[in-house]
This record gives structure tokens, sequence and C-alpha cells, in this order.
């Protein structure tokens, strides 16, 4: 009959892998999820742009709304101006 030491260990052992499969499945499941969510949720290449606002470097807040029909939009991101990096 096998020790209680080695039985709490091969129970331990049991439980470890237990938890990590569950880990993989959980973060599996979250990724799939996020990404459906993401792709169904942005506009594809050619669609027409969501409505929504932007504050200009000028200070002011502009939406796309406000030029539909009027002048082409071209949105611009500067990421590392005005930084150190």
């Amino acid at each position: 009959m096998k020790s209680l030491k080695s039985l709490l260990s091969a129970f331990s052992h049991f439980l470890s892998r237990l938890l990590s499969r569950l880990l993989f499945m959980v973060l599996s499941m979250s990724a799939l999820l996020g990404f459906s969510a993401y792709s169904a949720a942005n506009p594809s290449v050619g669609d027409p742009a969501p409505d929504f606002q932007l504050m200009g470097s000028d200070g002011n807040t502009y939406t796309i709304s406000q030029f539909k029909g009027v002048k082409p939009v071209v949105i611009a991101f500067f990421p590392k101006a005005f930084t150190g990096g």
C-alpha cells in the first residue's frame, strides 16, 4: 500500500495538471471571444467610418458626421510626438 506522502504527491500532481488545463481552456476561450468581438465591432477596409469624435490639435472637438459629404477627412496619429521616446 502506498504511503500517505506518495498519495498526496500524486494528488498534488493531478491538481496541478487539472488547474493548468483549466487555465489554458479559459485563456483560449477568452482569446477566441475577444477576437470575435474585436472583428465584429471594427469596420473592414472600404466600410464607411463609424461616427466618432476626437479633439483636434486646436483644442476643438470634431465629429466625422460634421464633414460627411463636405470634404475628405484624414486622421493622423503621432504616438511619439511630445514624448521623450
